[in-house]
């Protein structure tokens, strides 16, 4: 291999002399899904692995989520007597994703997202759950799954990582949290819901878990119960330390280095004692989060966001475009192709007492009996129970041109008891610091409501009499509310004839403000179906892979089920430590029999 260059035109070194300098096999850019099951992969193979991290802490995006993975086709499915065919499932993408279909990306992960789940389930600490009542979104196209097609890490006790790793681990979002203690979706979230209206065994649950999580503050100074996104990043990192991979936190990678012919051999990085060149023999993946906080890139592909700030997203600051960049300087290509440039989420904004505007995605509320989103002319705009990336599509084309994108959700006095309202809890957490800070508001009646919000009286009142008259009788003729599995699940089962559809029409009544955000991005960085990085002519750039969103969304930038983003993620970043380990077929006993 020739001597490594540095793709910039600054100097290797400085005027003491060239960088001090460390050697690896791979170097893996960003600790999120992606980047983790790329080094994990690769260290499992027999390669020495160097991760290096931007932020102060690990996880990335990935921590902050809720943790399911969409992996059609998992052998946790084949061992619960589900074993559907890819080509149902490659018919069901193909139906969605349209003329954004990309046969050979997607042939690529549906291959190797069953052999992922069971490389990580049989071989590291990242054991899964399995997702057996998830339904994907579009529940009426052919092909749809109605369950076992995605995983979620399954809870992990921090005491299991050790001390100095636990210290670089990203907290769960305080937002999506009880007080800083996680609640999985699923059983565990049944039962905090039950006990708001007085079940025994919901109560004996929340008390228990919660006495632990105050425990767990006074001698560790952490949530320690991981679940969702901090459970899947905590067993990860878990494998990753397991297996000798180097982990570096604080290290921004800079630039990277190639070799007279084009091949990407390391990068130079930024550590807290100055610059530092690692050089990697085999090749660097680059997984940086994509670019949702990059306000250049978002001004001109995000609609309705004249000036890039327009826009609130769940993932942290660090991830702001680095990964993109840094390809883009080797003749990386960017591409813009998708549907949409980002996974969109409806949020709120919640304001705290001292001065910090917190970011609430609002993943279950939408779904449950006794809510709806409207507008500022009163008017509903969507299937609120359907996905949340089509809540903020619908909200987009609903907004007239100049018109600020935002949206209100309406619940009444028996809804807000019994679920949550955005970042307001049920029963027995109290409205009231919601209602002081101004984050929930509250009427007597529809009309007091609707100028409160600025929202048109007349045409809110219009509108719920409707969806009420509607409600009673579970339909929904204006947007199909409730009449998918995925919609019904969102719902609340003890509800007929509806689970989705519920009146609005027990004061007082109460609504937050809802704009858009994100999860993370769809535009990314154009690859094959081995995770390698692709030039302007398509052709793969020696020695460079992506994964998570750094990649462009092999979706093509729609959002056919949830976990979307981490599934792929999880594949694209377990092929690439494959690739690069020179590991070929799946004859590698990561697949149980199935019974």
């Amino acid at each position: 291999m020739k001597a490594p260059a540095e793709t910039s035109a600054a100097p290797s070194g400085t005027a003491a002399g060239p960088l001090p300098a460390v050697g690896c096999d791979v170097l893996v850019v960003g600790s999120g899904a992606g980047g983790l099951a790329a080094a994990v992969t690769a260290a499992y193979h027999g390669l020495k692995v160097i991760v290096v991290e931007k932020a102060p802490v690990c996880g990335g995006a990935t921590s902050w989520s809720g943790g399911w993975a969409w992996t059609p086709g998992n052998p946790l499915a084949r061992a619960a007597g589900v074993d559907e065919s890819t080509d149902t499932v490659r018919g069901y993408l193909r139906q969605v994703l349209g003329e954004d279909y990309r046969p050979e990306r997607v042939d690529a992960f549906l291959e190797a997202v069953p052999h992922m789940v069971g490389f990580f389930h049989h071989k590291t600490s990242l054991q899964f759950v399995p997702g057996s009542r998830i339904n994907d979104i579009y529940g009426n196209v052919p092909g749809a799954g109605t369950g076992n097609r995605s995983v979620g890490p399954k809870p992990f006790n921090a005491r299991n990582i050790k001390p100095q790793l636990r210290a670089r681990m990203r907290h769960q979002l305080y937002e999506t949290s009880f007080l800083g203690m996680g609640i999985m979706a699923g059983p565990d979230l049944s039962k905090f819901l039950s006990a708001s209206r007085g079940n025994l065994r919901g109560i004996f649950h929340a008390g228990w878990r919660f006495g632990w999580h105050l425990f767990d503050l006074v001698t560790h100074r952490r949530n320690m119960q991981l679940v969702n996104g901090t459970a899947l990043t905590g067993r990860l990192l878990k494998s990753a330390d397991d297996l000798g991979v180097d982990i570096r936190v604080s290290t921004p990678a800079r630039r990277l280095l190639s070799d007279e012919d084009g091949r990407v051999t390391g990068a130079v990085v930024e550590t807290p004692e100055g610059e530092l060149q690692i050089n990697a023999g085999r090749g660097v993946v680059l997984a940086a989060g994509g670019f949702p906080h990059d306000v250049r890139r978002r001004r001109e592909l995000f609609p309705g966001t004249p000036t890039g700030r327009e826009h609130w997203t769940l993932a942290p600051r660090e991830a702001s475009g680095d990964g993109i960049t840094l390809a883009q300087a080797v003749g990386g290509r960017f591409t813009t192709a998708v549907k949409s440039p980002a996974a969109w989420c409806p949020v709120s904004l919640v304001p705290y007492r001292n001065g910090r505007t917190g970011v609430f995605p609002h993943i279950m509320d939408r779904a449950k009996p006794g809510s709806i989103g409207v507008r500022s002319d009163g008017k509903r705009f969507v299937n609120e129970a359907n996905g949340y990336y089509d809540y903020v599509e619908g909200l987009l084309a609903a907004t007239p041109e100049g018109e600020t994108v935002e949206s209100w959700q309406i619940a009444d006095s028996r809804f807000v008891r019994r679920f949550p309202l955005g970042m307001a809890k049920p029963l027995p957490v109290p409205l009231f610091p919601y209602l002081r800070s101004g984050y929930l508001k509250k009427g007597r009646t529809l009309e007091e409501l609707a100028g409160k919000c600025g929202i048109d009286p007349a045409g809110l009142r219009e509108t719920v009499e409707r969806f009420n008259a509607h409600a009673r009788a579970g339909v929904d003729p204006d947007f199909g509310r409730g009449g998918t599995p995925f919609n019904r699940y969102g719902g609340d089962p003890s509800n007929t004839p509806n689970p989705s559809l519920g009146p609005i029409d027990k004061g007082p009544f109460y609504a937050v403000r809802v704009v858009p955000g994100s999860f993370g991005t769809f535009a990314g960085l154009d690859t094959d179906g081995r995770s390698r990085v692709l030039n302007g002519d398509g052709e793969p750039i020696p020695g460079l892979y992506a994964a998570g969103n750094d990649q462009a969304s092999v979706m093509g930038g729609h959002y056919p089920a949830g976990g979307i983003n981490l599934g792929p993620a999880l594949t694209f970043g377990y092929i690439a430590g494959r690739d690069l380990a020179g590991v070929t077929g799946y004859e590698d006993g990561t697949l149980p029999k199935t019974p």
